[in-house]
């Protein structure tokens, strides 16, 4: 979920919400070199980002952090300004033109996100693209402390409540990788994104658990 070298053909030609899933369900996904370059790059990473959705790793000082609350976390309340968030970081791959397919998958019921709010300001969250039991980490960003991982905490418990199977965080980082995340060779992968293409998951945007609930779910199943 983090700007990387390109693998692809880049492409100026409009693209449709519907292309743009279909390019998820082939295991492909855009980017743009940053937020001012209009071309569109295809990405097909040899190796692959993704987060286990029974190994996250809950470390003691995040644990603490959402033990101690001051925050609250919603899901959908504010797709328009997560996807802000991640665009407006020194390095992001979010063009006018992702920018605008991403709101309208939002629209169509394919593209989520969690916030989280600390004194009534969006102090962080992440977005994702969903198909089937599958959901494409997009992006995340961080203005308070810890935002970030308080926000994927989060969404990978809705993920397993709401039966998803695959959350693709496209790329590993250290960042990623000290949450659980690993890599895993492209066939592998595409295995896997077939088998979740085939499982019906639906992303709700009910009410967030109490942080004590999120983490006993969390460590009883990690």
């Amino acid at each position: 979920m983090h700007h990387a070298r390109f693998w692809g053909l880049m492409t100026r030609d409009p693209l449709t919400p519907e292309l743009l899933l279909q390019a998820y369900a082939a295991g492909i996904f855009p980017m743009a070199e940053s937020r001012h370059d209009p071309d569109i790059f295809w990405v097909d990473p040899r190796m692959r980002g993704v987060l286990p959705l029974d190994g996250f790793h809950m470390s003691r000082s995040l644990a603490r952090r959402i033990r101690k609350g001051g925050f609250n976390v919603t899901f959908d309340r504010d797709f328009a300004g997560v996807i802000d968030g991640c665009a407006s970081r020194a390095e992001t791959w979010i063009n006018p033109g992702i920018r605008r397919l991403s709101l309208s998958l939002h629209d169509l019921g394919n593209a989520h996100s969690v916030e989280v709010w600390e004194d009534g300001r969006l102090g962080g969250g992440v977005y994702g693209i969903t198909l089937g039991g599958a959901f494409f980490g997009e992006s995340m960003f961080s203005r308070a402390t810890d935002a970030s991982k308080v926000a994927l905490a989060y969404l990978v418990d809705r993920l397993r409540e709401n039966a998803f199977v695959l959350f693709d965080t496209q790329f590993s980082t250290p960042h990623l990788a000290s949450l659980g995340a690993i890599e895993i060779p492209r066939t592998d992968y595409r295995d896997r994104l077939v088998e979740a293409l085939e499982v019906q998951a639906r992303f709700t945007a009910d009410p967030a658990p109490s942080p004590q609930e999120l983490l006993q779910r969390i460590t009883q199943t990690s």
